[in-house]
């Protein structure tokens, strides 16, 4: 059981995460976009991708896939 003195130090660290989860999210999506066009432009000769567009491939593929990094079980 968690005391209630710690409770507002647990609740500062919210932002912390959050700001971390999205910092996270960005630097998936640039990683996504320069192996995408790397290799599959050189393999298939299809064009290259812009960030967004490996932005919303990203979000496509969790849905997809389940793979979210927000996944709340209870």
């Amino acid at each position: 059981m968690m005391d209630i003195d710690n409770m507002p130090r647990v609740f500062a660290l919210f932002p912390n995460v959050i700001l971390l989860a999205v910092v996270i999210l960005f630097a998936v999506s640039a990683l996504l976009q320069w192996l995408w066009n790397i290799t599959i432009t050189r393999i298939f000769g299809v064009r290259e991708i812009t960030y967004w567009e490996a932005f919303r491939l990203l979000i496509i593929a969790g849905i997809l896939f389940g793979g979210s990094v927000f996944r709340i079980n209870f």
